[in-house]
């Protein structure tokens, strides 16, 4: 089952700035174990841009599209056996990254 995993930041009580070489260990046992799909970081919440083309004319927005001290600076897509697994590995994620972790299974 794929789920995912985003990281939530926090511009408020942001964590740690240099997680990177954790996180890539953290990345490399992903791949190594199988549950590797993809993941990216995110730029900061002002380089968004909100597309909304429902009406008769596109409409287009700075900004993202949710004014929050909270925001998704980054996402997995794993490829786990359960959600007991991805749990598991979101926990080690947290720590990781000093960050929230929010998972959630694609339909």
């Amino acid at each position: 089952m794929q789920y995912l995993v985003s990281v939530i930041d926090d511009k408020t009580n942001p964590g740690s700035t240099d997680r990177r070489p954790a996180i890539r260990a953290f990345n490399e046992r992903l791949m190594a174990d199988g549950y590797w799909v993809f993941a990216g970081g995110l730029a900061d919440t002002d380089a968004a841009t909100v597309v909304d083309n429902r009406g008769e004319q596109t409409v287009l927005i700075d900004g993202p599209f949710v004014e929050s001290k909270e925001y998704l600076a980054g996402i997995w897509v794993w490829e786990v056996p359960d959600r007991d697994t991805a749990l598991e590995l979101a926990t080690e994620a947290s720590k990781v990254c000093d960050r929230k972790i929010e998972v959630r299974p694609f339909l």
